[in-house]
């Protein structure tokens, strides 16, 4: 067998005797040591390089000293820490790195994770680095008139027109979803027509009934007779999300204000829900309730971006208030602009309709947000993916 090519870097309390063990142990090769990342940077750089060890001794990410690290090479990094390391453990969730060991521990468990990491390393050579599956963000507001389908169709649009990556929107409101109008598009086939099809869903088929905007964004409709939403089950959502991530970048999915079946299955999917609220007291009412929810669920708090919708109507309360009755802080704020009523009514989205009004420029400005979170979390995520 092959021994795994390792380097260590950086510094923490256990390192030179968890490092003394690793250098005697049959399955790997240990290529080099240095604490200064700099200086590190020759042996780093190559693509010979199976693991990369990081000690550091701070609590929280190393954020730099990783992205230094990534300058020269993309071998699987595993930071070591010593001390309290809670911030660094919770951080590392959306980071670059294949795991976290704290230490002192075992130079078999070390060993363990280095060959997890180095195996899932090579999977992704072998495939050209194509094992990166397609980013899910789901849209919600547990009330209705917050602006959750012109925050979801705008926002998809930008990532279609703006940041040219291939986009998917799912409208799954399934008896009401207003998307295809927002955009301004009659489709032939909606998602009812796609679920009720004979045969096995696969990517060729997903395309067959999508419905192509003028920004480049695929569009799946919801249903057009409200009764044909029972139809849509968990387990066709289940297989849906799993297709459109083998074809698409992204996947925006615009949703009802309910915790239905469907709900259900797309958060066990999602990679990042997009709460709206606003201040009114009634949706802040009822997105406290949501959040609630949404623990109970055992959904990751780290993955939900709050974004607070007409943030700049005078309405007698302020984003601070509502941080605080939510207990959260606001990522995203998206102002009140005449532009949008005027866009949606003649179906085209805003953010094409007048690229220069302040609604616009905050769209582009989270789509933007987004997707840094998003590629953040991109070899972390391929990694886990193919390790399962």
């Amino acid at each position: 067998m092959n021994r795994i090519r390792v380097y260590i870097t950086g510094s923490c309390d256990g390192l030179d005797t968890l490092r003394q063990a690793l250098s005697e142990h049959p399955d790997l090769d240990m290529v080099g040591w240095s604490e200064n990342v700099l200086e590190a940077a020759p042996a780093l750089t190559g693509g010979h390089l199976q693991c990369v060890l990081h000690a550091t001794r701070s609590s929280t990410l190393p954020a730099d000293e990783l992205a230094q690290m990534r300058e020269h090479t993309q071998a699987p990094i595993v930071i070591l820490a010593s001390g309290e390391a809670s911030a660094l453990l919770e951080q590392a969730l959306d980071s670059d790195v294949a795991d976290v060991l704290l230490l002192p521990q075992l130079a078999d468990n070390v060993v363990f994770s280095i060959r997890k990491a180095a195996h899932v390393g090579r999977r992704l050579q072998a495939e050209g680095g194509h094992g990166r599956r397609g980013h899910i963000l789901t849209v919600f507001s547990p009330k209705g008139g917050t602006g959750k389908t012109v925050t979801a169709t705008n926002v998809a649009t930008s990532f279609a027109k703006n940041d040219k990556k291939r986009t998917l929107l799912i409208d799954l409101d399934l008896q009401f979803g207003d998307a295809a109008i927002m955009l301004g598009v009659e489709p032939e086939k909606t998602i009812y027509d796609l679920v009720v099809a004979p045969g096995e869903l696969d990517t060729e088929k997903l395309a067959g009934y999508t419905t192509r905007h003028s920004s480049g964004l695929d569009i799946l409709p919801a249903p057009l007779r409200p009764e044909d939403a029972e139809l849509v089950t968990e387990v066709k959502i289940t297989r849906l999300l799993e297709v459109a991530r083998e074809s698409y970048d992204i996947i925006v999915v615009d949703t009802s204000p309910f915790f239905h079946g469907p709900m259900l299955a797309t958060l066990d999917r999602t990679d990042e829900l997009i709460v709206l609220c606003g201040l009114d007291v009634p949706t802040l009412k009822n997105v406290k309730l949501s959040l609630h929810t949404l623990d109970l669920l055992s959904f990751p708090g780290n993955k939900i971006r709050y974004v607070l919708n007409r943030a700049n109507s005078k309405v007698g309360m302020k984003k601070s208030e509502v941080e605080q009755a939510l207990g959260v802080k606001i990522h995203f704020e998206v102002p009140s602009d005449r532009a949008v009523p005027l866009a949606v009514n003649r179906g085209v989205p805003a953010i094409i309709a007048d690229t220069g009004c302040d609604f616009s420029r905050a769209v582009r400005a989270m789509s933007k947000g987004l997707l840094l979170q998003g590629d953040g979390q991109k070899a972390k995520r391929r990694m886990f993916a193919l390790a399962r």
